[in-house]
Formats: structure tokens, C-alpha cells, sequence
């Protein structure tokens, strides 16, 4: 897939993996919009890209997705590519009564899952208009295993991976759009500064493979770590 002249929408762009992805099709020649809850968060980006868009929203919200692909409809109508990247995450306790655990796995399932399936079928009319479209789903290396930590932010993620398979697999004889998935390990950024994210590998990092991915079709894009499991499990997979 060509990696300059298109039209992507990022959602959760003014931060973290978001907005390392926005500045680096940015700089490749790419017209940006960047979405997110934050407008003073988003207008501090849109200073460091050149010539981008901002649209503010939460896409956990219904309404705010039905106004968001209203408006990339109306206004941004060549838009090409949509990059799922929003996402809601809590160290979840399950050993501890008072951990409130059902709530926050109903925010994560709802951001990281339900409300991706929605924003996509919103948009897919729009993406199937253009020559060339892609889709591209943020999930995890939460996907292949979870851990105390994360126990139900990892289930909304392999939640998120099974629906962008069947995704692709809908699509797979459609010539015009791609369905990609982008398997970031632990990453450097405010979003998981609580589970030790100054351990994690840079966005840049993450940007930098998503973009050598879209140049040569390749729409499996583990990154850092994820790269040995998904190596793995592709081999498993294929002797079965």
C-alpha cells in the first residue's frame, strides 16, 4: 500500500503510540486527523504536525462516534485509512472483593472492542469509496497471554484480535481494502506509565514498523518482543 497521499484518521492521536504514528506519516506526506477526548491535549500535538486536523471526542461514547464519522464523511471524504488506536486500560485485581473488577473490564471492552467494531462499520462505506483503504486495529502482545495485572484488558484485546481475523477474512477478496493488526509490546508512554511503561520500548519504535508494514502489505505487524510469540504462533498454526 502506498505510505504518502493518503488521509488517515488516528484515534487517540495526541499522545503516546497515536501521535508517534500521526508524526511519522505526517512527515512522510500524509494529511493527518487526530482524534481524541482532550482539545488542549489535541491542539498541543497538532503543534508538532504540520498542516494536521484535530476532531475532538470520546469514540467510547455512541453518539460521539456517529458525529465523529459524520464528520469525516462530510468534511474529510478521502479519507482512506482508519487507525483503531483509542484504548482503556486498569491494573485489575480479580483476588480483591472491593477492586470494583466487572466496571473496569466493561470500560475496556467497551473501548478496545465494542466501540472499535462500531467506528469501523461507521466508516466502512467511506473507506470502500476509495481506490485504495486500510484498516488498522492497535491490539497488544496482551493478545497471545495475560497476567495479574492486566487480566481483563488482555481478554478485551484478544477480543479486539479475533474480530480484526474475521475482519480480514470478510475482506480478503475485496482488491481495494486491507484489514492490519499492530501487536505493540510494553511501550514508553503516559498510557502505561502504572504498569512500568519506562521499561517499554519508544513509540517511534511502533510507528516505524506500522509504516515498513503498509509499503509491503504486511498485515500481521507484531513489534519489539511481540515478534518471537507471534513467530510462534504462525508456526503452530500453520502445522495444524
Amino acid at each position: 500500500m502506498k505510505t504518502t497521499g493518503n488521509t488517515i484518521f488516528i484515534s487517540g492521536g495526541s499522545a503516546g503510540i497515536g501521535l508517534a504514528i500521526a508524526k511519522k506519516f505526517n512527515a512522510a506526506g500524509n494529511k493527518i486527523i487526530i482524534n481524541g477526548r482532550d482539545e488542549a491535549r489535541l491542539q498541543n500535538a497538532l503543534k508538532v504536525l504540520d498542516n494536521a486536523i484535530a476532531i475532538q471526542g470520546d469514540l467510547s461514547l455512541q453518539a460521539d462516534r456517529i458525529s465523529i464519522a459524520k464528520q469525516l464523511k462530510s468534511n474529510h471524504p478521502d479519507v482512506n485509512i482508519i487507525i483503531n488506536n483509542a484504548g482503556a486500560a486498569f491494573i485489575n485485581d480479580l483476588s480483591d472483593n472491593n477492586n470494583n473488577s466487572a466496571e473496569k473490564a466493561y470500560q475496556e471492552i467497551n473501548t478496545n472492542y465494542i466501540s472499535v467494531i462500531d467506528f469501523t462499520a461507521l466508516t466502512l462505506p467511506l473507506l470502500l469509496q476509495q481506490k485504495e483503504a486500510a484498516i488498522v486495529n492497535v491490539s497488544s502482545i496482551a493478545v497471545f497471554r495475560s497476567n495479574k495485572y492486566l487480566p481483563t484488558y488482555s481478554a478485551s484485546k484478544a477480543a479486539l484480535h479475533s474480530y480484526t481475523q474475521g475482519l480480514r477474512d470478510t475482506f480478503s477478496e475485496n482488491e481495494s481494502l486491507n484489514v492490519y493488526e499492530l501487536y505493540p509490546p510494553l511501550v514508553n508512554t503516559e498510557f502505561s506509565a502504572e504498569i512500568g511503561g519506562a521499561n517499554g520500548i519508544p513509540p517511534s519504535e511502533v510507528a516505524d514498523e506500522l509504516f515498513a508494514a503498509l509499503a509491503k502489505d504486511q498485515f500481521e505487524v507484531p513489534v519489539g518482543d511481540t515478534k518471537k510469540i507471534h513467530a510462534l504462533v504462525e508456526h503452530a498454526t500453520a502445522t495444524l
